[in-house]
C-alpha cells in the first residue's frame, strides 16, 4: 500500500487561497542541493505550487537561475534592511512565513517586488553569460547609436528574463478563492512593480578599443544594474508605499488608495493592505521578532540609531575585542603583508 503524499506548506497555502507568491524562496536552501538533471526533482521540493512544478519540469535548465535568485533575494533583503526594526530576518523561514509576509503588509510588498525582480534579473544575466541553451544575448537595441560608439558585446536578455520570470513568480497568484482577491491583487501589483523597476534600470555600458588603450572605437550594450541597486530603489518605494483597498470601480474591482488625498497608484508604486506593527517587541501574531539584542549605532540619527532601533527604551553599552589587519606593507613582488591587531570597540544593544 503506497504512502499518501503530504502537501508542502506552499501547496497548502495555495489550496487555501493564501496567495502569497514567495514560498519559492525556500529554494535558496533545498534547491541548492539538487542536481536539476531529472524532472522528478521538481516535485520533491518545498516551496513550489503545482504550476511551478510543471514549469520546472519543462524548463529544468532554468532552475539554477531561479535558485540563485532565491538566495540573492534572501541575502540582499537582509542587507538592505539591516539597520531597521524589521530587518527581513523572517525571510529565512521560507516557505513557512509569518504574518509580516503573509497578510499584505508593507514588508510583504517589498519582498514580493524584490523576488519578482530577482528571478527576471537572474534569468536575463544567465542568457547573456551563455548558461541557458534556449536563449542568448539580447537583440541589438532599436535606438540608433551615437557617432562615438557602436552596438556590440552581449547585453542582458531582459525580454526573456521578464517573460519566464513572470510565468514562474506569478503562478501562485492564479487562485480564484473568494474573499482573498484583495491580497492576490496586491501581491500581483507588487510583482509587476518589481519587474518594472528592473526594466527601468537597463542602462548602456561600454568598452573602449584602440591602440595603447585609446578609445578610438567604443562598443556598447544594454546591461541591468546589480540586484543590490534594484533593492535600494525598491526600499525607497517601500518607504513611500501606498495603503490601498480593493473596491468596485465601475464594473470591476481596482486597487485604490484608502486616503482620499493620495494620488492615483502608479505601476511602479508598492502597495499594501494593512498597517505593520512597530516591530519593537516580539509578537508572533503580528509577525514581529522585536529588536532586543540588536546592535545599534549610538552616533546615528537614522533608522540604525539607538533611539529608533531600541524604540526609545534605552540601551546597554559593552566592550568587544576585535581582531583586524593593520600596519600593512607592500612586498616586491607582488603581495601585501599585514599584522593582526587587537582593539576594544564599544558596542550598544537594546536593554
Amino acid at each position: 500500500m503506497g504512502h499518501l503524499a503530504v502537501p508542502t506548506a506552499a501547496v497548502l497555502l495555495y489550496q487555501l487561497g493564501l496567495t502569497t507568491a514567495i514560498q519559492w524562496l525556500a529554494l535558496a536552501e533545498n534547491g541548492s542541493r539538487v542536481a536539476w538533471d531529472k524532472s522528478h526533482h521538481c516535485r520533491l521540493l518545498a516551496g513550489l505550487v503545482p504550476d511551478q512544478v510543471q514549469m520546472c519540469r519543462r524548463n529544468l535548465e532554468v532552475m539554477h537561475s531561479i535558485v540563485q535568485a532565491a538566495s540573492k533575494t534572501k541575502s540582499i533583503c537582509q542587507k538592505t534592511f539591516a539597520g531597521m526594526r524589521w530587518n527581513c530576518s523572517s525571510i529565512q523561514r521560507a516557505p513557512s512565513f509569518g504574518p509580516d509576509l503573509l497578510k499584505g503588509t508593507r514588508e510583504s510588498a517589498f519582498v514580493h517586488a524584490l523576488s519578482a525582480a530577482a528571478i527576471a534579473h537572474s534569468i536575463a544575466q544567465a542568457c547573456a553569460s551563455g548558461s541557458l541553451p534556449l536563449c542568448s544575448c539580447s537583440s541589438v537595441p532599436s535606438e540608433v547609436p551615437r557617432l562615438d560608439f557602436r552596438w556590440g558585446g552581449c547585453g542582458d536578455n531582459l525580454h526573456y528574463g521578464l517573460q519566464l520570470g513572470a510565468a514562474f513568480a506569478d503562478s501562485p497568484l492564479k487562485s480564484n478563492k473568494l474573499g482573498l482577491q484583495a491580497l492576490r491583487a496586491v501581491n500581483w501589483h507588487n510583482n509587476v512593480a518589481g519587474r518594472q523597476v528592473l526594466s527601468e534600470s537597463l542602462d548602456t555600458k561600454c568598452k573602449c578599443h584602440g591602440v595603447s588603450g585609446s578609445c578610438s572605437v567604443k562598443t556598447c550594450w544594454k546591461a541591468l544594474l546589480s540586484l543590490g541597486e534594484i533593492a535600494s530603489e525598491l526600499k525607497s518605494k517601500y518607504l513611500a508605499a501606498i495603503r490601498v483597498s480593493h473596491r468596485l470601480v465601475g464594473h470591476r474591482k481596482q486597487l485604490k488608495p484608502t486616503e482620499t488625498d493620495i494620488r492615483v497608484v502608479r505601476e511602479t508604486d508598492l502597495v499594501y493592505l494593512i498597517n505593520s506593527p512597530d516591530y519593537c517587541t516580539p509578537n508572533v501574531h503580528l509577525g514581529s521578532v522585536g529588536t532586543q539584542d540588536r546592535q545599534c549605532n549610538k552616533t546615528s540619527a537614522g533608522s540604525d540609531g539607538c533611539n529608533l532601533l531600541c524604540c526609545g527604551r534605552g540601551y546597554n553599552a559593552y566592550m568587544e575585542e576585535v581582531v583586524e589587519r593593520c600596519r600593512c606593507k607592500y612586498r616586491w613582488c607582488c603581495y601585501v603583508v599585514c599584522k593582526r591587531c587587537r582593539r576594544l570597540v564599544e558596542r550598544y544593544v537594546w536593554l
